[in-house]
């Protein structure tokens, strides 16, 4: 079999999975256009229009990431070729972190203390007990799942919100438009780790915000497109003074980079980081690929994404 890999590094990853494929040749994006019509599989993350159109008999593609809403939107994807994503893959341990200091960040007071600092104020807050501090996770596929049991081990009470029933040991769960507002009422941390479908797109608007707690948190290392950027502005309030929200942790945007323009850059209550929560470790997802392309040639049963559903 013949894999084509186009990603940042793509010679890295190549070498690497060539390795684990002794009997698959492996090229990147950048061999010439008549080795790449030959591909029968892909391996990439965010790949150009033309690359998706060049291979006259694709067999499948493994998308290097969780995250499929590029792929899914690009007009070059063929039609009827089957998608595998990587699930968690070393991901969800360091997206773990990220929003296990987002947590500390505003159960500890450090936006506060940050803000006193600049102040030269010398004041202690009384810390908050972790039981008097529960967390929403919306979202609980592989990584949200993960990161809900990180949280609750941490000894946070956890609330995780999913589109159909679920049962997880130590969880909260709630499905559903009633559970979601369910949930919202009672968080004073909120975490999205959705994916971009046409129902999660602005799922947290100015209806939703307001189901907040006045003071709760929210932290985004999911997609950009789950947030309603005005709205969020809005329940954060001016930069002097106090909103319903009392702060952001944000990774993910609409457009990236973040434009210049924004917002959001300047906003005191808002931390922006340059959507690097998660990034993929090389190994686990190399294993993955190899695992799945072996599958795909061994006409195996493999979890396929759904386009339809967007994940």
């Amino acid at each position: 079999m013949k894999v084509l890999v186009h990603i940042d590094d793509a010679e890295q990853w190549r070498d690497a999975l060539a390795e684990r494929l002794p009997e698959a040749e492996v090229i990147t994006s950048s061999a010439p256009a008549e080795q790449r019509r030959e591909a029968d599989y892909l391996a990439v993350w965010k790949p150009p229009e033309r690359l998706l159109r060049e291979p006259a008999a694709l067999k499948g593609i493994v998308n290097l990431g969780a995250g499929v809403d590029a792929l899914l939107h690009n007009p070059g994807l063929p039609e009827g070729v089957p998608i595998v994503k990587l699930r968690d893959a070393g991901m969800a341990a360091l997206i773990g972190d990220y929003v296990r200091y987002g947590i500390l960040h505003f159960q500890r007071d450090f936006d506060r203390y940050r803000r006193q600092q600049h102040a030269r104020e010398w004041r202690e807050h009384a810390v908050a007990e972790k039981s008097d501090w529960p967390v929403g996770v919306l979202g609980l596929g592989a990584i949200g799942t993960r990161v809900a049991a990180m949280v609750a081990a941490d000894g946070f009470p956890v609330h995780g919100w999913s589109r159909s029933p679920k049962r997880l040991d130590g969880i909260v769960c709630h499905h559903g438009e009633a559970g979601l507002d369910d949930l919202l009422g009672r968080v004073r941390t909120l975490v999205l780790l959705l994916p971009d479908t046409p129902a999660t797109r602005h799922i947290i608007d100015a209806r939703t915000l307001g189901l907040l707690p006045k003071g709760a948190s929210l932290i985004n290392p999911g997609r950009g497109t789950l947030i309603d950027e005005a709205a969020l502005l809005a329940a954060l309030g001016p930069a002097e003074g106090e909103g319903r929200l009392r702060g952001a942790l944000l990774d993910a945007f609409p457009e990236e980079p973040l434009p210049q323009a924004s917002p959001l850059w300047a906003h005191p209550r808002v931390w922006v980081t340059p959507h690097m929560a998660g990034p993929t470790p090389l190994g686990a997802a190399l294993d993955q690929v190899a695992e799945a392309l072996r599958a795909f040639e061994a006409g195996e049963a493999l979890d396929t994404v759904d386009p339809d559903a967007g994940y």
